[in-house]
């Protein structure tokens, strides 16, 4: 267990610098968005006041105010949210990878460690689940400080509501897919996509194993994972057979569970028994 939990602060540590000009990044772009958008709004409400002769009520009529959604739909927003996505995603591929075309191809020396293989595949996994654990958490902590910001800028009759952190979350779908307000969500958002990672990993197992003849076993895996978790949904939707909506959700929680475990299962066999020092 300790070999396992050092090889997971070991795959952090190499990701950190990276890791935090990502935090850096998300925090600079969303409090200078949420400056600019606002300061934005007031000037152009200012101008057309003065060029229209018109006071707060009738521009507030006549073009309507402004609340934080405004600043959470702009590319300063959700710019740095997608920039993170990818580069996680990325990741997936490159924590590996780098281990084989590194300088002094650093796989071989993590094969040879005195513990089982099955950690070094888990604590990879684990590093990455871990900074998307991290990421969500940051956002959510300075979520609130952005709209007390806002807030502040904005006076409060040009506000159209005061919206609270879990509303902000609510009016973007994209949102409510990253941060998720309540905790089936949780479950359901990143269960899927630890059995992607999951497909994902044993993919690459397959083209560490295989070689060219991988690419194609992991794009197939892939393709078959893919379909088989999806099966009822395509059922369901060309109505072959109907489920019921808490059917449908156990169901897919079943296959979900079945995907991810065959995963480790394949991955697992994989590294020990063909991916060779």
């Amino acid at each position: 267990m300790m070999r396992y939990l050092k090889l997971v602060n070991f795959e952090i540590n190499r990701f950190s610098k990276i890791y935090l000009s990502l935090l850096l990044i998300t925090l600079v772009s969303q409090f200078v968005g949420v400056f600019i958008v606002s300061k934005g709004f007031l000037n152009r409400a200012n101008d057309s006041m003065l060029e229209e002769n018109l006071t707060v009520k009738g521009y507030l009529e006549t073009y309507g105010g402004i609340d934080f959604i405004s600043v959470s739909g702009s590319l300063w927003f959700l710019g740095p949210i997608a920039l993170c996505a990818v580069a996680l995603i990325f990741y997936i591929f490159l924590i590996w990878y780098r281990d084989w075309f590194g300088k002094n191809t650093f796989i071989y020396r993590l094969l040879m460690l005195p513990t089982s293989r099955m950690s070094i595949y888990l604590s990879k996994a684990t590093a990455i689940f871990l900074m998307v654990l991290g990421l969500i958490a940051f956002q959510l902590i300075i979520l609130p400080a952005e709209n007390a910001l806002f807030n502040s800028i904005v006076s409060e009759e040009f506000l159209k509501t005061n919206m609270t952190t879990i509303s902000i979350l609510q009016t973007k779908p994209i949102l409510s897919l990253i941060i998720p307000h309540t905790f089936s969500n949780f479950l359901i958002s990143y269960g899927i996509g630890l059995m992607a990672m999951c497909v994902l990993f044993t993919a690459i197992m397959f083209e560490r194993s295989y070689r060219l003849k991988g690419i194609i076993f992991g794009v197939v895996y892939i393709a078959v994972a893919a379909a088989f978790f999806l099966s009822p949904i395509f059922a369901h939707a060309y109505e072959t057979i109907y489920f019921y909506p808490t059917e449908l959700f156990w169901l897919l929680v079943a296959l979900g569970f079945i995907v991810t475990g065959l995963s480790l299962w394949v991955g697992s066999w994989l590294l020990k028994k063909r991916v060779t020092v």
